[in-house]
């Protein structure tokens, strides 16, 4: 059996091999259609798209670079099933880590039989999903590699950053080193877009949402008879309808998304007043193209200099309700 689909971003036609539906069909693949790519954002801005809009994305590049290789085609479906609700919202809470959830989940019911129905090995799949260096997917160099170039032009088409048609855009791509490699001046396109990203991550917009729901999950866990694990297989709007059926969750869940003008955030850590709260990021992404297979460093030092500057972006902050 096989599917057709063209990615509406990549405008990629992509023929789904049998595995490739199979999977499609299990739930922690449906589920992802029902994940905010964005996080907590969603309620903020205008990054509505889903975690398997992304997930289709990926696969599309996967299979216009590499479009034989059936196993990258594989990871690149399956390597984002770990996500919590609200995606990265609420990465390391209670020890959650979506790398190691969805490489679990690879090892059972339902993604195992169908890999092993159609000849894969979960070995195979999980050595492929682990950051390997040589792959092009999700390697471990930190260069651009597929995961991050459809983030970054996801994101950026979403907030109006994109000025490169993405088709356009793709035909000047290419994949040299198990890395994303560009000419000069996609190159500049791409760490626009990748510098916009990361100035939306360290901006109100996001800042302010996800400092609120991470404390709202926390109260919730408290609260409640929730445990980690199971807010961990959450969709997003189970998790808006937990917070509204917990007393010490529903008022400032309704806040969040319906008086959000209210919130007031600032870098640095909250001064000793018991109304503000803390916030830090886990990360900020800035993996680099290649200019021609050459490293930004060496063939485009001023667009390395602006993924440099990123660093001294603030990732400490403190919010509170006006």
């Amino acid at each position: 059996m096989t599917a057709t689909f063209t990615d509406p971003l990549w405008r990629i036609p992509v023929r789904l091999n049998p595995v490739e539906v199979g999977l499609l069909r299990t739930e922690p693949l449906r589920r992802l259609h029902f994940v905010a790519h964005g996080g907590a954002s969603t309620v903020s801005t205008l990054q509505s798209y889903s975690r398997l809009e992304h997930t289709l994305g990926v696969l599309a590049l996967a299979a216009h670079f590499r479009p034989d290789d059936e196993l990258l085609r594989v990871a690149a479906l399956l390597h984002d099933i770990g996500h919590l609700p609200l995606s990265h919202t609420f990465e390391g809470l209670s020890g959650l880590d979506h790398h190691a959830i969805g490489l679990q989940l690879l090892r059972t019911d339902p993604i195992r039989p169908v890999l092993e129905k159609h000849g894969f090995r979960t070995e195979a799949v999980t050595a492929a999903l682990d950051k390997h260096p040589r792959s092009p997917l999700t390697n471990r160099s930190g260069l651009l590699h597929l995961d991050h170039l459809d983030s970054f032009v996801r994101s950026g088409r979403a907030a109006g950053r994109l000025d490169t048609d993405p088709a356009v855009l793709l035909s000047r791509l290419d994949i040299r080193d198990a890395a994303v490699s560009a000419d000069r001046g996609t190159a500049a396109s791409l760490v626009h877009l990748i510098c916009g990203e990361a100035r939306l991550h360290t901006s109100w917009d996001s800042v302010g949402p996800a400092s609120v729901v991470r404390r709202l999950a926390c109260r919730l866990l408290d609260s409640t008879s929730l445990t980690p694990a199971r807010l961990a297989r959450m969709t997003d709007p189970q998790l808006w309808s937990a917070f509204d059926a917990c007393a010490r969750t529903e008022p400032e869940s309704a806040m969040v998304r319906y008086e959000l003008h209210r919130l007031r955030v600032r870098t640095g850590s909250a001064p000793r007043d018991r109304t503000a709260w803390n916030y830090s990021l886990r990360k900020i992404y800035s993996s680099a193209p290649l200019v021609e297979g050459q490293r930004l460093e060496t063939a485009a030092p001023e667009l390395a200099a602006e993924l440099d500057a990123l660093r001294a972006l603030p990732t400490t902050f403190h919010a509170w309700w006006s």
